[in-house]
């Protein structure tokens, strides 16, 4: 089933706040303590999904009239990217991805970073972006990873 990717709504901020929490839940928990995943989900209720649409370019994932994913740009920062656990392998996250960096090409950043979690690092390195150092949030493993992205003149021409 084909899926839509567009702005995000205010209205779906709750959609979005399930999608988050149920891959934190049943996905990133294989990967981080209960611990961690608590103090994570702290940051994604929907009152928290609807302060960060705000300073953010938001995107959703709408397959079959609901929201299955989101993805964010902060100026050349990727953020809260997540699949719904039901649709993960299915190409979402690569769509939202590509939705990413046509707005990054736009915006003419060169170059996108994402704080990835080690549940996500296979992802991001499979569509291109490189592990550039690690950091810690006490026992919370976070990967830094970028994508230099070509420029229009750097693409061949047909």
């Amino acid at each position: 089933m084909e899926c839509e990717i567009r702005l995000a709504r205010e209205s779906e901020a709750e959609a979005i706040s399930v999608v988050i929490l149920s891959a934190l839940r049943e996905t990133s928990a294989k990967d981080y303590s209960q611990d961690i995943i608590a103090r994570v989900e702290q940051s994604f209720d929907p009152a928290s999904v609807r302060r960060l649409m705000g300073n953010r370019t938001v995107f959703v994932a709408i397959r079959g009239g609901e929201v299955v994913g989101t993805a964010s740009l902060d100026g050349a920062v990727v953020r809260t990217v997540f699949v719904s656990p039901s649709v993960q392998g299915q190409g979402v996250g690569t769509r939202l991805m590509a939705e990413i960096e046509r707005t990054a090409r736009t915006n003419n950043i060169a170059v996108l970073t994402v704080p990835s979690s080690i549940t996500a690092e296979p992802f991001y390195s499979k569509i291109g972006f490189k592990a550039v150092r690690d950091s810690y949030h006490g026992d919370e493993r976070t990967i830094t990873m970028e994508l230099t992205l070509e420029s229009s003149q750097d693409r061949p021409q047909d």
